[in-house]
């Protein structure tokens, strides 16, 4: 079952221009995916998401940073399950993407935050789809 919430948002928000109010900075698009599929966890599987998140809601990818168990001995790698996934950042022209997948848990915690404007529905649905999430949350918040 998708659980899905939005807050509200101006229609103006939506379109495709840089957040320019005088109050509004930008927006964040915060979702928590459970009941993921682990294989998609892969540093391959993340760049591929990135780089076919930032074509749909038209973002221009930057540098990519990954923080994960690659090439740690066997004996320093987490094993708890808040800990045991990969992390990665991909910064954007206008703020950044940042991913937390847990492979324990089959969660992922993914933040969208940018200065330009983004169509969070589609960036939620697409990302619960690419992970194979069965039961999500997605909230929006304005920053000012």
């Amino acid at each position: 079952m998708v659980n899905y919430a939005e807050v509200a948002m101006p229609d103006s928000a939506r379109n495709e221009k840089h957040i320019g109010d005088e109050n509004d900075y930008g927006m964040e698009l915060v979702l928590d995916l459970h009941g993921c599929d682990p294989a998609t966890f892969t540093r391959e599987a993340i760049e591929r998401y990135f780089s076919d998140l930032c074509r749909l809601i038209d973002m221009e990818p930057c540098v990519l940073h990954f923080w994960d168990d690659r090439d740690v001995p066997a004996s320093e790698r987490q094993t708890h399950p808040k800990t045991k996934g990969t992390s990665a950042v991909q910064f954007i022209l206008t703020s950044s993407i940042v991913i937390h997948t847990l492979d324990l848990l089959k969660a992922v915690y993914l933040n969208i935050f940018s200065c330009k404007s983004f169509d969070s529905d589609a960036a939620a649905k697409f990302s619960a789809k690419a992970f194979g999430s069965r039961d999500w949350t997605a909230r929006v918040l304005r920053r000012h």
